[in-house]
C-alpha cells in the first residue's frame, strides 16, 4: 500500500483480494494518508476480524430479496405466511434502512400491531422479521440484528379440542364412505389435511409399514408408522388405485361439506378438521406416549407446540399415581421403632445399700448369666429415704415389647 503524485494530484495504490486498486484522491498529501489508512483498517476488519461494514439497503428492498429466498427454500404454507407477515411489517418500516433499525422501534410495531390483531399474529410476525434479519447477517448486509433482547408476547394456550369415543362413533356414522376413510386415516396418522390430500402412493411403504411424509409445513419429511388398521385400509385402496394419489377425487370430492355437515348431524359442536390431528396426539398421550414420541409424529419444530397436551398425560396418569400406596410399610416401620424403646419396670436383687439405677437395654444382645449386658446412663447413688432397709429395689431398663419377660 501507498500513496503517490503526479502532477498535482495524490493517488493511492493498494492490493485487494489479489486484484491491483489505484484511486484518484485529490491535491491533499494528508487526505490521500487518511484515505489508504483507511481502507488498510477495513480490510484488516474483514479479512481478520470477520467485521463488515453495513451495507445501506432499505427494509422494503430486502423484503422483496428475502420473499425470493423464501418461495426457493421453504414450503408453500410458510411462503404465503411470510407473504402475509411482510404485508404488515414493510408499510410500518418502509424508508427505513436496515443497518439503522433499533429495538426501540421494534417495540413500538408491537404496541400498534397489538391494537389490531392477536398476541400470537404479532408473534408471527416478530418471527418473520427475526429471520429475514439472520438472513440479512448470513448475506453480509448488516452486522447485528435489532431483535436481539425483544421478547415475544406472551400467548393464551393453544386450542386443545378432540373428540370424545362416543363423538368419534356419531362421526362415523353420519360420514358418507369416501370421506369417513380419509377422517378415518386422520385420527390414525395425526397428518394434517394438506399433508393427506397429497400423499402418493410412493410414500408408502407396505413392506416396512411407514408412511413417508415429504410435503410438510416445515419442509421437513416425517416418518408414521402404521398400524394394523391403517395397514389394512391403505391394503384396501390400493386394490382399485387410481393414478399417484392415495384419496384420489373419489374420496375427496365434497370432503368439507361432508364433514361440517356431518358434524351437524352428530350434534358435535366446536369442531375442525385439523382437531383430529389434536385427536390422534390426545389419545396418545393419555394412553401413555411420552411428549418427545408425540412430537415426533406431529413434526412439531419446538417441544412448547406438544406441551399443550401435557396436561392430559397428568390427568391419565394420577390413577396409576394413585395405586402407589406404602402406608403399611412405613407404619411397620413406626411400631418397629417404637417397640424398641419401650420403658419396663423390673425387679432386681441388690446387694448392700439399695439404688436406683437407669439402664439400656440392647435388644440385639442377650441375656448372659453372669454377664452385664447393660450400658450405665447414670451410676449415681440416690438416697432411697424410708425404704433404705429394704433388700429389694427396682432398676428401669428399655427392653424389646412382645418378648416374653420373667423376673430374676
Amino acid at each position: 500500500m501507498r500513496i503517490y503524485k503526479r502532477g498535482k494530484i495524490w493517488y493511492i495504490d493498494y492490493t485487494y483480494k489479489g486484484k491491483r486498486i489505484r484511486k484518484r484522491i485529490g491535491q491533499s498529501k494528508n487526505v490521500a494518508e487518511l484515505t489508504l489508512k483507511d481502507i488498510e483498517v477495513k480490510i484488516a476488519k474483514g479479512e481478520h476480524l470477520g467485521i463488515h461494514e453495513s451495507q445501506k439497503i432499505l427494509f422494503e428492498d430486502f423484503a422483496k430479496q428475502y420473499l425470493e429466498y423464501a418461495k426457493t427454500n421453504k414450503s408453500a404454507k410458510m411462503y404465503s405466511l411470510n407473504v402475509v407477515n411482510l404485508h404488515a411489517l414493510v408499510p410500518f418500516f418502509k424508508g427505513k434502512y436496515l443497518s439503522e433499525m433499533i429495538p426501540q422501534e421494534i417495540e413500538r410495531y408491537k404496541t400498534e400491531r397489538l391494537k389490531n390483531v392477536t398476541p400470537a399474529s404479532v408473534n408471527r410476525d416478530l418471527s418473520c422479521f427475526r429471520n429475514l434479519f439472520n438472513k440479512a447477517i448470513e448475506w453480509g448486509c448488516v452486522n447485528t440484528s435489532p431483535m436481539k433482547g425483544v421478547k415475544l408476547l406472551k400467548e393464551p394456550p393453544g386450542r386443545l379440542r378432540f373428540l370424545s369415543k362416543e363423538e368419534i362413533s356419531a362421526l362415523f356414522r353420519e360420514l358418507p364412505s369416501g370421506s369417513k376413510l380419509i377422517v378415518f386415516f386422520a385420527l390414525h396418522t395425526g397428518l394434517r389435511k394438506s399433508e393427506i390430500l397429497n400423499l402418493k402412493w410412493t410414500n408408502v411403504d407396505f413392506k416396512n409399514r411407514m408412511i413417508i411424509v415429504e410435503k410438510t409445513k416445515t419442509n421437513e419429511r416425517r416418518i408414521i408408522p402404521m398400524n394394523q388398521a391403517v395397514y389394512e385400509q391403505l391394503q384396501g385402496i390400493s386394490l382399485k388405485r387410481n393414478g399417484e394419489l392415495v384419496f384420489s377425487d373419489e374420496y375427496r370430492k365434497n370432503l368439507r361439506k361432508n364433514f361440517e355437515g356431518a358434524l351437524k348431524r352428530a350434534n358435535i359442536k366446536d369442531f375442525r378438521f385439523h382437531d383430529l390431528r389434536h385427536t390422534f396426539a390426545s389419545y396418545l398421550v393419555m394412553n401413555g406416549a411420552s411428549l418427545k414420541v408425540v412430537q415426533q409424529l406431529l413434526g412439531h419444530k419446538d417441544i412448547e407446540m406438544t406441551m399443550r397436551y401435557s396436561h392430559l398425560s397428568q390427568d391419565h396418569l394420577q390413577d396409576t399415581i394413585n395405586k402407589l400406596n406404602f402406608s403399611n410399610e412405613m407404619a411397620q416401620i413406626r411400631h418397629n421403632e417404637k417397640s424398641q424403646r419401650t420403658l419396663v419396670v423390673q425387679p432386681i436383687d441388690i446387694q448392700g445399700a439399695a439404688v436406683a439405677q437407669l439402664v439400656e437395654h440392647l435388644p440385639s444382645k442377650q441375656m448372659v448369666a453372669g454377664s452385664n449386658p447393660v450400658r450405665r446412663l447414670d451410676n449415681k447413688k440416690l438416697p432411697l429415704g424410708k425404704h433404705q432397709s429394704l433388700r429389694t429395689g427396682f432398676a428401669l431398663h428399655l427392653e424389646t415389647t412382645g418378648r416374653e419377660k420373667s423376673a430374676h
